[in-house]
């Protein structure tokens, strides 16, 4: 069986390949960048927490296995089936994220700037969660905290639920004001999160 570093790379590799792929898809579909976290609305902190995690997600396992050992001690020792589960927890969110995005088609953006907004979405996954990429993401990362419970681990699912929080906030603040009233109404009747 591949090692769970090797399963969480190649997860986290393949969530990456997946969003730039269909971030370019989106950004010709649009007609316009999608990449707005360079405009500001102080996007900086969350943007440069987004870029740490990403990387992070994806070198820290590479790094365990071109080491051979594990360079962190665990915090909390967890059975081998609880791992797994970490793992599918990780493929559910990383899967769900893409798929979110994926539904979002020319819409999608990363970072929000008033006048750059797309047409909201408010079906498919949009009907039960106004953030389900988000919801993706922070699932994924906590299933790779459960395969491998130690401090970096930790320390990314605390980043990533940072930069989701900060991030969420500046994006409802550009929708009140640019679509608004559309917004305004798919506010009312989705949750932010579940």
């Amino acid at each position: 069986m591949p090692s769970l570093s090797l399963l969480s790379a190649a997860i986290m590799g393949g969530y990456l390949a997946a969003f730039l792929y269909l971030t370019v898809r989106s950004a010709q579909a649009a007609g316009q960048p999608v990449w707005l976290f360079g405009l500001g609305n102080r996007q900086g902190l969350s943007a440069l927490l987004f870029r740490v995690v990403f990387a992070g997600g994806f070198l820290y396992p590479a790094a365990v296995l071109a080491a051979g050992f594990e360079p962190v001690h665990e915090i909390v020792a967890l059975p081998f089936p609880m791992r797994v589960g970490g793992l599918l927890l990780a493929l559910a969110g990383a899967l769900f994220g893409i798929y979110a995005q994926h539904y979002m088609g020319a819409s999608w953006r990363i970072g929000s700037v008033e006048g750059h907004s797309g047409a909201i979405v408010d079906t498919g996954p949009f009907r039960r969660s106004r953030n389900p990429v988000f919801v993706g993401q922070v699932a994924m990362f906590a299933g790779f905290l459960l395969a491998r419970p130690d401090l970096i681990q930790f320390a990314l699912v605390a980043a990533i639920t940072l930069a989701v929080w900060l991030q969420v906030r500046i994006e409802e603040k550009v929708l009140v004001r640019d679509p608004g009233e559309p917004y305004q109404a798919y506010r009312q009747k989705v949750p932010r999160w579940l």
